[in-house]
């Protein structure tokens, strides 16, 4: 059966192949992306992360009942605790801690996908709209990982396994289909006008992700 979920994601998968095959990803699959433009994706990374826990803060503010808000601190926990220790390892690998980095401003990609994840959680109507903006990330990151792993098995010999890793293994698909479960639930019954809305949303999303990626193979010049 296509859920709604799955015409999302159907919808979206050209563009995720487009992340695939941008010079960032590919030159972190490959081993060959100057670490310069690494260090430079570690901190936007950082800032995104940072700016996209505000997104649960809307969800939480906006909750119905303790399920959404379970959700959304099981979102944040995730993020602290899973993905934050492989970020702090090549942060450390760079010099920086989170406090040399915090005053840095987001590239203006970054800064454009976090306002309208935002916007989507601030002027949408509850739960559905503040998960289909966030999912794009979470979902584009297992695919493009795992296609990563599959394609470019050399990659496990570069400075980016660690990296690449996180996303690829099954723990990280299990966290995913849980926050997709909760958002197939909170897209439930929502009329045609407003599933149409999640829709753009979503595959709007998919392409700040992408222009992410082709930002990242520029390097920063103020770290």
């Amino acid at each position: 059966m296509n859920t709604f979920l799955d015409t999302c994601i159907r919808d979206s998968l050209p563009v995720w192949q487009a992340c695939l095959e941008t010079d960032f990803v590919r030159g972190v699959a490959d081993g060959t992306l100057p670490e310069a433009c690494f260090k430079g994706y570690i901190v936007d990374d950082s800032l995104y992360l940072r700016e996209y826990a505000k997104v649960f803060a809307w969800g939480i503010l906006h909750a119905r009942d303790m399920e959404e808000i379970r959700a959304y601190h099981s979102l944040l926990s995730f993020v602290k605790e899973s993905e934050d220790a492989t970020r702090q390892l090549y942060l450390s690998r760079y010099g920086l801690t989170d406090g040399d980095i915090q005053h840095l401003p987001l590239r203006k990609e970054n800064q454009a996908y976090v306002d309208y994840m935002i916007a989507c959680a601030r002027e949408g109507e509850g739960a559905a709209e503040c998960m289909i903006a966030c999912l794009p990330c979470m979902l584009s990151y297992g695919w493009i990982f795992k296609e990563v792993s599959r394609r470019f098995p050399q990659v496990r010999d570069t400075p980016y396994w660690p990296f690449v890793r996180d996303y690829a293994d099954s723990q990280y698909e299990q966290a995913c289909a849980r926050w997709s479960d909760f958002t197939a639930r909170a897209c439930s019954g929502l009329s045609p006008h407003r599933l149409e809305q999640c829709r753009e949303i979503f595959l709007h999303c998919s392409q700040y992700e992408l222009d992410f990626w082709v930002m990242s193979a520029r390097p920063r010049d103020d770290i």
